[in-house]
């Protein structure tokens, strides 16, 4: 008989990238019909906010149908709701742009 062996399919403990993070909640959140999220935190190394692990500084670029007669402000709330826990424990800035179908 061949016991099974302990080393079996591994397992992974590593954390999921903040840029796809960032992503799956804003899909979920918001259905977008575009979206671009960018790590700009190389451009932020050694300044405030940068925390070493690479992943402090972000850009948004998002376009939902979810936007639709909403203003500049609400959009930028909507996403931020999103992203509430991330922005609170581990992003420090995010830019966004957030737009309509169509605009």
């Amino acid at each position: 008989m061949i016991e099974p062996s302990s080393a079996s399919a591994p397992t992974s403990t590593a954390p999921i990238p903040l840029v796809v993070e960032i992503e799956n909640r804003l899909t979920a959140a918001l259905s977008p019909s575009r979206l671009d999220v960018s790590n700009d935190s190389a451009q932020h190394a050694g300044h405030m906010g940068d925390d070493g692990t690479g992943e402090s500084h972000f850009s948004v670029t998002i376009e939902s149908a979810a936007f639709v007669g909403v203003s500049r402000v609400q959009r930028q709330r909507l996403v931020n709701q999103a992203l509430a826990d991330l922005l609170r424990d581990r992003i420090h800035a995010l830019a966004i742009r957030a737009r309509a179908p169509g605009e």
